[in-house]
């Protein structure tokens, strides 16, 4: 899944400031006391900080960036997928424990998780009773295959994953609610509803990942008489808990309780807040200060604190912060499809011309932001190893100009080329890592030009083929962590060429290559963990041999917790950011 920046220029002394300050607190150094208001530094890591369970209150979010959309099935973003547990459910969805446990799938609108058959084809599953829309209605098994149908709809419904699709439909014969020609909108084969209380999924072929697909929310179900299309993400209609009480796009959200929603009929959920709402505010060190001095709880982006906001907060209130290793990992996809970028010896002169230690210092350094990457996959994914074919780690993250230059002469382009470089201007350090890399490329002749761009839009920018060609873009900046723990669930919209869409691509580097498809077709066919993993490690070789894609980060973040935020710990499931749906506030510990 993509993240979801500040254009300050951050100066190489302010960021070793910063990571001797965490490396101190990471370190030992100081006491976890030394604000007494807070529930102490990494309090939210691999257990609960502030536990309680009170109801009542507002928990107040800050956030740099909107929803890149509030409609489930075109969602994508890991900070929106987090944040609509509080008004979506699906048959099953993430266990609410801190660390690696909360990668558990646990039944929701199910009574348990999926009968399945001895060909590993057919899941079978029992919705639980009392299950309700915010109207009152009764959700049924009909409203769960509507709502997956929507991800046919590419024409209306752009920007989500596409994995139920893919799996269920793979030679896209079904074209969407809004084309079916059956009376009741319901024609997809693949899923079957013998009653409202029973949903069937037959899959053309065994996929061990099918249940992971269903916990993301493009399985979440959709009443027909409320679907509006396009227009759905400005007012979708609650299966959980809360429901929308006001949603102005760019500037704020506001959710309240569900009545109907009853709590016999969700164990996960705890609900304990009466009120919820969002500020949008792309003044990044301005939230930080909001966050520090009690006006909010929490940045729903989970991207970490500004490099000053970082200072701020490590010296004077370290019990309150948490210095998250993430699942995420930011790369430059090296777009394909743009000349000179078509030619290999010209993407591979980027990797040696790429001061990797200079990316890393710009983010905050080692400790702060995290380990120079080689790999295309997060540690925790089977197909990450040691793999280093240029050398990164053995140069200390530092560049090799000689080697840069070579490639440069073998692809016809030796004084170099020009191209754009797309950075998101409201994720922290995109903007001040891409111009970094501006000046490293510049040394060897490579100017690039920073494009920079609104986060949430990036899915109709860099994530539509057309626009990418016109803009001129020949490398995108951003950051990408699992949609799900497992090769299939990380790298598939990345690298697979039938994962390129018109909009809401995330291959971003138009890779059309039969042989990586084919890793994960065997990769995905075999019940096999380790093998498959074996399958992904040859997968991100060739990913980086052919220099399609270029990692330089294993994320690390600083993020933030009020002293009156409840119930806060950092979620595996959800890329190392806190599991929002857990929260409550407790305003005696303000």
């Amino acid at each position: 899944m993509p993240t979801g920046s500040s254009k300050r220029r951050l100066t190489a002394g302010a960021a070793l400031v910063v990571a001797a300050l965490v490396t101190t607190t990471a370190c030992g150094g100081g006491s976890d006391d030394d604000d007494s208001k807070g529930a102490g530094y990494n309090a939210a890591i691999g257990k609960v900080a502030n536990k309680s369970a009170k109801k009542g209150g507002t928990l107040k979010f800050i956030a740099k960036q909107d929803l890149d959309s509030a409609d489930p099935q075109r969602a994508y973003y890991g900070m929106t997928w987090d944040f609509m547990r509080y008004y979506t459910r699906t048959l099953i969805t993430y266990d609410t424990k801190p660390g690696a446990a909360s990668n558990k799938l646990v039944p929701d609108l199910a009574e348990s998780t999926a009968k399945i058959s001895d060909d590993g084809k057919t899941y079978t599953y029992k919705l639980r009773d009392g299950l309700t829309w915010e109207d009152g209605s009764k959700l049924t098994s009909k409203d769960i295959k509507y709502g997956i149908e929507r991800i046919w709809a590419t024409k209306v419904i752009t920007g989500g994953p596409g994995y139920l699709k893919s799996t269920l439909d793979p030679k896209g014969e079904y074209k969407g609610p809004y084309e079916d020609k059956s009376k009741d909108k319901l024609g997809l084969k693949a899923i079957e509803t013998p009653d409202d209380n029973t949903i069937i999924f037959k899959l053309p072929k065994k996929n061990g990942d099918f249940e992971q697909m269903l916990a993301m929310p493009s399985g979440t179900p959709v009443k027909q008489s409320e679907d509006t299309g396009a227009k759905y993400t400005q007012r979708p209609f609650s299966s959980g808990p809360y429901k929308f009480q006001n949603y102005s796009a760019g500037k704020s959200i506001t959710l309240v309780r569900n009545k109907n929603w009853k709590k016999s009929s969700d164990p996960v959920r705890p609900a304990l807040p009466d009120k919820i709402t969002v500020t949008i505010s792309a003044n990044l060190e301005e939230n930080d200060k909001r966050l520090m001095e009690g006006d909010y709880d929490i940045d729903m982006n989970g991207t970490g604190m500004t490099q000053s906001g970082r200072t701020t907060a490590i010296q004077d209130h370290k019990a309150n912060v948490d210095n998250m290793q993430t699942d995420f990992v930011r790369y430059v996809a090296l777009v394909t499809k743009t000349k000179p970028f078509d030619n290999e010896a010209c993407r591979k002169a980027v990797f040696y011309a790429t001061d990797f230690a200079g990316l890393q210092k710009t983010r905050g350094g080692e400790v702060a932001a995290g380990e120079i990457a080689t790999n295309v996959f997060p540690k925790s994914i089977k197909g990450n190893d040691d793999y280093d074919p240029y050398g990164i780690l053995e140069r200390k993250g530092k560049p090799d100009v000689t080697k840069a230059k070579a490639e440069l002469k073998k692809c016809g382009k030796p004084s170099g080329f020009s191209t754009k470089i797309s950075a998101r201007n409201n994720q922290t350090g995109e903007v001040d890592a891409a111009t970094a890399l501006q000046e490293q490329l510049g040394k060897v002749g490579i100017k690039a030009e920073v494009d920079a761009i609104d986060g949430a839009d990036s899915s109709s920018i860099t994530g539509s083929p057309a626009v990418v060609k016109k803009r001129g873009i020949g490398m995108t900046m951003a950051g990408w962590g699992p949609d799900f723990p497992t090769g299939q669930g990380y790298a598939q919209p990345l690298f697979d060429s039938r994962f390129i869409n018109e909009n809401g691509n995330y291959n971003e580097s138009q890779i059309d290559e039969p042989k990586i498809d084919k890793y994960f077709d065997d990769a995905i066919g075999t019940v096999d963990a380790n093998k498959a993993g074996e399958i992904y490690t040859d997968l991100a070789h060739e990913i980086v041999d052919k220099a399609y894609w270029m990692p330089f980060l294993y994320e690390k973040n600083i993020s933030w917790r009020s002293s009156r935020a409840t119930n806060v710990y950092s979620s595996a499931a959800y890329s190392g950011r806190y599991d929002y749906v857990s929260l409550g506030v407790d305003d005696a510990k303000k």
